[in-house]
């Protein structure tokens, strides 16, 4: 997921040895040129509007700046986010996400006023968080008379909740263009510029995080371009440093100008670092040069359309989808109720990595038997053919796999 162009490349090798040898680290006041060429050609990249950059290390710092951020831009705390992303484990963006994480440790406040917050409030919500139902094509309640998936409704009916719940002082969406941890959920079409309509319509900021999707991920340089939304915040991590800790905050020259006149502060010992920022730098050149965007947009059409044969030969598979380099496989215990099978998907995984492929499941209660796929943009079609014939065959070794003909 995070290694974009793969493990051990070499550029990055020497990118990494070079800058270690000389400036790895400075003062976060002291801004270098990586730094500086990396904001350049980020931003070089990405539409009008989002025109200025600032590098921390993880994608949940990069969220929990980006939160900061539109609270001191508006004057407003409250903070909306979808049933079923994932933001990160640092207060702010753990507070922001509902997948999973939330349990056992209190609300999402600092100790002086946890007292007082144990005393009001259940199940760790704290005021100033509030949620929207995720847009489950598969699994969503809201559905047209042909049973297609009714999302307007169901966005409409999420935002009337969020007004009610509101006191009046709504700052932010934050939101992922494919829900990765939720289990690869892509956005209905029209879906993403009718949540910007609804933050503008309420005078709110729309946060994107492209953690997992930019970079090429997904068939574009960032999944945003797919709708041709421009969000007033963007962050990235994973992808951007090709595993290493690198995540940045993207926004216009008028809501930095604004937020820092207001007084905005979010900086940390590794905030700026040269190492990583040239790494980054590194990553963008490479995809650029060899065109992997491309790559990854017909490397999906094969990936998909591997993972779709299968679903046509064994009834677990409940669902595929997601978009470019980047897919789920749902399984189930039977396709007509979509009933989970969190174990079965244990056996498919085990039995795959026997057979020498690893394949992420995750087991969660609220996502129980869901495989994500997301391999490096440079993958070869001789490796990408190799593991979906792998996947094959731990199926047909698998009971419990449901053939559906020999």
């Amino acid at each position: 997921m995070s290694c974009l162009i793969g493990h051990g490349n070499p550029e990055v090798v020497k990118t990494i040895t070079d800058h270690a040898s000389q400036l790895d680290h400075l003062f976060s006041a002291m801004i270098s040129p990586p730094v500086i060429n990396l904001a350049k050609r980020l931003t070089g990249l990405l539409p009008e509007g989002l025109d200025k950059a600032m590098f921390l290390s993880t994608g949940a710092e990069s969220n929990e700046a980006a939160i900061r951020l539109a609270k001191v831009f508006t004057g407003r705390w409250e903070i909306v986010g979808l049933g079923l992303g994932w933001h990160g484990m640092t207060s702010g963006a753990l507070a922001a996400q509902y997948h999973h994480g939330r349990k056992g440790h209190g609300p999402q406040v600092s100790i002086f006023i946890r007292w007082f917050a144990k005393a009001l409030l259940i199940n760790n919500q704290i005021p100033g968080n509030l949620i929207l139902p995720a847009p489950n094509a598969y699994r969503s309640v809201f559905s047209n008379s042909d049973c297609s998936h009714d999302w307007e409704t169901e966005l409409n009916y999420g935002w009337e909740m969020v007004d009610r719940a509101s006191c009046g002082s709504l700052a932010a969406v934050i939101m992922e263009p494919i829900l990765s941890s939720g289990g690869m959920l892509t956005l209905p079409p029209g879906y993403l510029k009718a949540m910007k309509a609804h933050c503008e319509r309420r005078g709110m900021l729309l946060i994107i995080d492209e953690a997992q999707t930019g970079i090429g991920r997904c068939g574009d340089m960032f999944a945003i371009e797919h709708e041709d939304v421009v969000p007033d915040i963007l962050t990235l991590s994973k992808t951007l440093g090709n595993g290493l800790p690198l995540s940045a905050v993207i926004t216009s020259n008028h809501i930095a100008d604004v937020a820092k006149k207001n007084g905005f502060l979010f900086i940390t010992t590794h905030f700026n670092d040269p190492l990583p920022a040239a790494v980054g730098l590194k990553v963008l050149e490479i995809v650029e040069r060899d065109n992997l965007v491309a790559r990854s947009r017909e490397m999906g059409v094969k990936l998909h359309a591997g993972l779709n044969k299968l679903m046509s030969r064994y009834g677990c598979i409940g669902d595929v989808r997601g978009r470019g380099l980047m897919a789920a496989v749902e399984i189930v215990a039977d396709r007509k109720t979509k009933a989970s099978a969190p174990e079965l998907g244990q056996r498919l995984s085990m039995k795959m990595i026997e057979l020498g492929l690893s394949a992420n499941i995750v087991t969660l209660a609220s996502f129980g038997g869901i495989f994500r796929i997301a391999p490096p943009i440079t993958i070869s079609e001789e490796n990408l053919n190799m593991g979906l014939e792998i996947m094959e065959l731990a199926f047909g070794a698998t009971e419990g796999s449901m053939p559906l003909y020999k």
